[in-house]
C-alpha cells in the first residue's frame, strides 16, 4: 500500500509505503504524485517505507516502467529524494546507489521523519 502524507511542505510529495505494493499502487497513487512533482519542474520526495513485503508480480513492470519514466526520462526534475525506512537492505540499496540518483539524497531511519520532511523542501 501506498499513501499520499499530508501535511508536507509547499513544494514537496510525501508518499507513505508499506505491505505488499501493487499496481494499483504505482498508477492511482505514486505515478499521479510524482507527475505532479514533474510537472512543477522540481521534485522533491519524501518516501516513508516500513513493514516492506515486496511487489506483487503485477506491479513489477509498472515498477520499471515507473523507474525508467520518471527517474531516466526527467532526470533534470529531481532536486531532493529522503527515503526514511526500517528496511535495513532497502537503506544500504538507497545508499550504494545514491550516485546514480538525480538530485541529493538522504536515507535515514524512522525516527528521522521530521528531519526528512525538513530536509526535502530546503
Amino acid at each position: 500500500m501506498i499513501e499520499r502524507i499530508d501535511g508536507m511542505p509547499d513544494g514537496t510529495v510525501g508518499l507513505w509505503a508499506s505491505g505488499k505494493l501493487t499496481r494499483d499502487d504505482y498508477r492511482k497513487v505514486l505515478e499521479p504524485a510524482l507527475r505532479e512533482g514533474i510537472d512543477a519542474g522540481e521534485l522533491r520526495l519524501l518516501f516513508v517505507l516500513t513493514d516492506f513485503h515486496g511487489l506483487e508480480p503485477a506491479a513489477v513492470p509498472e515498477d520499471i516502467k515507473t523507474g525508467l519514466s520518471a527517474w531516466l526520462g526527467h532526470h533534470s526534475a529531481w532536486k531532493r529524494f529522503a527515503l526514511v525506512t526500517d528496511v535495513e537492505w532497502v537503506a544500504k540499496a538507497t545508499c550504494m546507489f545514491a550516485w546514480t540518483t538525480p538530485g541529493d539524497v538522504m536515507v535515514g531511519d524512522l525516527d528521522k521523519i521530521k528531519d526528512a520532511k525538513a530536509w526535502v523542501a530546503g
